[in-house]
C-alpha cells in the first residue's frame, strides 16, 4: 500500500510546499494537490516536481469544466515530463456551486463529460490527430458551432514521457464510481468507511469492473482520510475536532440541499438523519453545532486518529477492502506532529 497526503488549499502555500521534502524523506509516496476556488493546482504541482525527487504527484482534482479536454491532456503530459514520469491526472466533476458560481460555466452531464475527457486525453497522449465527435465535445469544432470553420485535426507536438498517464477519478455517486471502475486506473473516494464500503459502493464498482478493459490492470483505490498518531489525549481531541469540522463543512455546506454528494453518501452509510440535521444547522450558519453532531462512530471509521496500535488496526481495515493508496492527510497542529504521523503510518505499511 502506498502512503499519500493532500495539501491544504488554504493557508500559507510556499511554506507547506517547502516542507514536502521532509515528508518525502519520512516515507511519503504521493502528494495530492487540490483545486477549488483557490490557487490553481498546476503551478503548485510544477513547483513540487522541481523540489522533490521521488514522491509521486497528483492533481486532486482538476474538474472537467474549466479546462478543455485537450488542455487537460497537455497539462498532464507537461507535468509528467517535468516530474520524470511521477504524475497522475486526478479528475472530477466538482459541483455546480463552484463551476457555475465561480467560473460561470454551465454544469451539465458530469459523467458523460468525464467519459469523453478520459477518451480524448488518451488519444492526445498517443499523438493521434485529435478527431473526436462526442455528445459533449467535438474536435475540431464543426458547423454550426464553429465561428470560422478553419479548425483542423492536430496532434501533440511533444512526445509524452508516457503514452498512458494514469488517471484517477474522484467520485461518490454510483454512476461516477462505475465509470472510474470501467475506464480509469484509479478511483478516489472521500470519507471512505471500510466496514460499509461494500454496501455503499459495491454494486457500481462491480458494474464498472465488468466492462473494464484488461490492459487497464487492477483498479487502484485511493482512499482519502485524515490521520494523527499520538497517545496524548489533548492532541487526539484537537485532531478529532478538526475532522468534525471537515465533515460538517462537506456534509453541510459542499452542495445545495438535495444536491450534496457527501450528504448522500452519509445516508448510504446509515447516517442519513444526522446528515440532514448537520446540513440544516450548517446552512443556517450554526457551524459549531453542526460539527458537534458528527457521530464519533463515523470519525472512528473514516479517520486514523488514535494511539499507534489503534491506527494500525484501522490501516489494516482499509487494506482489507482493497485500498491501494492511503491518502492519509495529517491533522496535527504542529509540523513535528504531522511529520511524526507520516513516519508512524509509513512504518505500519512496510
Amino acid at each position: 500500500m502506498k502512503l499519500g497526503m493532500q495539501l491544504k488549499y488554504t493557508g500559507e502555500v510556499l511554506g507547506a510546499l517547502d516542507r514536502l521534502a521532509e515528508y518525502e524523506s519520512a516515507g511519503l509516496d504521493v502528494v495530492h494537490v487540490p483545486e477549488v476556488y483557490s490557487y490553481d493546482a498546476v503551478s503548485q504541482l510544477g513547483y513540487i516536481a522541481a523540489r522533490t525527487s521521488r514522491v509521486e504527484i497528483a492533481s486532486g482534482i482538476l474538474n472537467v469544466y474549466t479546462r478543455t479536454p485537450a488542455l487537460l491532456a497537455m497539462t498532464a503530459a507537461g507535468l509528467d515530463a517535468v516530474s520524470g514520469g511521477r504524475f497522475t491526472l486526478g479528475l472530477g466533476s466538482s459541483g455546480p456551486q463552484v463551476v457555475e458560481g465561480f467560473h460561470g460555466v454551465r454544469y451539465d452531464a458530469p459523467v458523460g463529460r468525464l467519459r469523453e475527457v478520459v477518451q480524448i486525453c488518451r488519444q492526445v497522449w498517443r499523438r493521434e490527430p485529435l478527431i473526436f465527435d462526442g455528445r459533449h465535445y467535438t474536435v475540431p469544432l464543426t458547423e454550426p458551432r464553429a465561428a470560422t470553420g478553419l479548425g483542423k485535426p492536430l496532434w501533440l507536438v511533444n512526445r509524452p514521457r508516457r503514452a498512458r498517464i494514469p488517471i484517477t477519478l474522484a467520485a461518490l455517486a454510483p454512476r461516477g464510481v462505475a465509470l472510474a471502475a470501467e475506464l480509469c486506473e484509479g478511483w478516489e473516494p472521500a470519507f471512505y468507511l471500510p466496514e460499509r464500503a461494500a454496501e455503499a459502493f459495491g454494486e457500481p464498482l462491480a458494474r464498472g469492473l465488468a466492462r473494464r478493459a484488461a490492459d487497464l490492470g487492477p483498479l487502484r483505490i485511493v482512499a482519502d482520510t485524515w490521520a494523527h498518531v499520538s497517545d496524548d489525549p489533548a492532541e487526539l481531541a484537537a485532531a478529532t475536532a478538526t475532522v468534525r469540522q471537515i465533515v460538517a463543512l462537506y456534509v453541510g455546506g459542499m452542495g445545495a440541499r438535495g444536491a450534496n454528494y457527501y450528504a448522500a453518501l452519509m445516508e448510504r452509510y446509515g447516517f442519513g438523519r444526522v446528515a440532514a440535521r448537520i446540513q440544516d444547522l450548517y446552512l443556517a450558519g450554526q457551524k459549531p453545532d453542526a460539527a458537534a453532531l458528527v457521530p464519533q462512530e463515523l470519525i472512528d471509521g473514516i479517520a486514523l486518529i488514535g494511539p499507534a496500535a489503534w491506527v494500525k488496526d484501522r490501516v489494516h481495515a482499509f487494506a482489507a477492502t482493497g485500498v491501494g493508496t492511503l491518502n492519509a492527510t495529517p491533522v496535527g497542529r504542529t509540523h513535528r506532529q504531522r511529520l511524526h504521523t507520516v513516519e508512524a503510518i509509513r512504518g505500519m505499511l512496510d
